[in-house]
């Protein structure tokens, strides 16, 4: 899986001006739309709405990965923003969300598809050096080219 090929300059958000978690999951989800991956943009952000009611997304470290399996995508898609001021995401350490990562996937192959993107995004978002990079890019083709040598 190349998770670099998932992630499009339409659903790149940086700075993303979102000032609430549902604003900017909405945001996210509007540029997966135009990027061709999500069909049905008001299906899919009910999805990830319904999965971050069973828990927040917010895994710490100021990272947060909110995501959804539905009808209303046609593809595997990422998007990403860069909050142009932290957002409460109400993660598990109680700090509020400076990037976002959000998974779509189409619900007829869930599988396990947006498992192995997860696994592969923590992955490196444990590590501060790669969090710092995604924190400092300056533009959407600088976030690809992080994820494309960090991840592939």
């Amino acid at each position: 899986m190349n998770i670099s090929e998932l992630l499009s300059t339409e659903s790149i958000f940086l700075p993303s001006n979102a000032t609430t978690r549902e604003e900017a999951i909405q945001q996210m989800a509007a540029g997966m739309k135009a990027s061709g991956a999500v069909t049905d943009e008001a299906a899919y952000v009910n999805a990830v709405m319904a999965r971050e009611q069973q828990s927040s997304t917010g895994i710490g470290f100021g990272v947060a990965i909110p995501h959804g399996k539905s009808s209303g995508v046609a593809k595997a898609a990422l998007a990403f923003s860069r909050f142009a001021e932290p957002l409460d995401w109400e993660s598990l350490d109680d700090q509020p969300a400076q990037i976002a990562f959000m998974i779509g996937v189409p619900e007829a192959n869930a599988g396990n598809e947006h498992l192995q993107i997860l696994v592969a995004l923590s992955r490196k978002l444990i590590h501060e050096e790669f969090r710092a990079e995604l924190i400092n890019a300056q533009s959407k083709q600088e976030i690809i080219d992080i994820l494309t040598r960090t991840i592939g």
